[in-house]
């Protein structure tokens, strides 16, 4: 399949850093044996991929900003395009050498974002959309599911842990829907929630206390698909407030309307 140049730039950059990682998702059951091995060697690994995204994406638009999980935010002479990108989106799930992660690269037009990759090297699936020209895995051109009963509708979420998250809140959450579902999914890596929402793989997701990393690539995937995407209250601001909800236009309403309550 033909894509833009700009689409071609970051699936380039994408699978090269996705090798690097790939390779050392091989290394990490050797290292589990260690307490302190995998976690200095996943930190390593996801500097390393997050440098090897920078050096591509710089290269093919020298001017672009860049804002990464690891680096933060690297000024460009081109104030209105910026680089949105985590390089190891499910570090725990890494860690853990569990193959649901992703490398994530947004890029942002003033603040309108415009194209998405979300790549997982360890399955090779590739998810790209670009503004106005939909959503594609693999070059199979992507759809959000179309059921409109939340009792048929499996919906992925975030869940707070350890020292992370409001555990009060999500527990409330939980408790107004898990009646409603037909069944959660935690799957513990954002970028690819959101791309299978655009997949009709999960019907819905929400999530809060996210990074712009974390959502932008996401964002473009699920509208580009046919899908709502919005903060908790519904408004177009996910990217500014680290929440968000997503799922067809009728499980996207239906999430905010039980959501968006409890958030007081």
């Amino acid at each position: 399949m033909l894509y833009s140049a700009l689409i071609n730039v970051m699936v380039k950059a994408a699978r090269r850093a996705g090798r690097s990682l790939k390779r050392d998702l091989g290394e990490i059951e050797h290292l589990q044996v260690s307490l302190k091995g995998p976690a200095n060697f996943v930190t390593k690994a996801d500097r390393r991929a997050e440098e090897m995204l920078y050096e591509d994406l710089a290269k093919a638009r020298p001017g672009y900003g860049f804002i990464g999980e690891e680096g933060g935010t690297r000024e460009g002479a081109d104030k209105s395009h910026t680089w949105i990108v985590d390089p190891l989106d499910g570090t725990t799930n890494f860690l853990h050498g569990i193959p649901q992660f992703a490398i994530s690269i947004g890029l942002a037009r003033e603040s309108t974002v415009i194209a998405g990759v979300i790549y997982n090297p360890a399955n090779d699936e590739l998810y790209i959309a670009e503004r106005g020209k939909g959503a594609f895995l693999n070059d199979q051109r992507l759809r959000v599911a179309g059921r409109r009963q939340l009792n048929e509708c499996v919906v992925a979420c975030g869940l707070p842990h350890i020292g992370r998250g409001d555990h009060a809140l999500a527990n409330r959450e939980m408790a107004a829907l898990q009646n409603k579902v037909a069944g959660f999914r935690r799957f513990g890596a954002a970028s690819l929630d959101l791309a299978f929402v655009a997949a009709g793989r999960l019907d819905g997701y929400w999530e809060r206390n996210l990074s712009p990393w974390d959502i932008a690539a996401g964002q473009i995937m699920v509208r580009e698909a046919g899908g709502l995407i919005s903060d908790i209250g519904g408004n177009d601001d996910a990217l500014k407030t680290g929440d968000v909800v997503c799922g067809n236009e009728f499980v996207h309403g239906e999430l905010v309307k039980i959501l968006k309550p409890l958030d007081r």
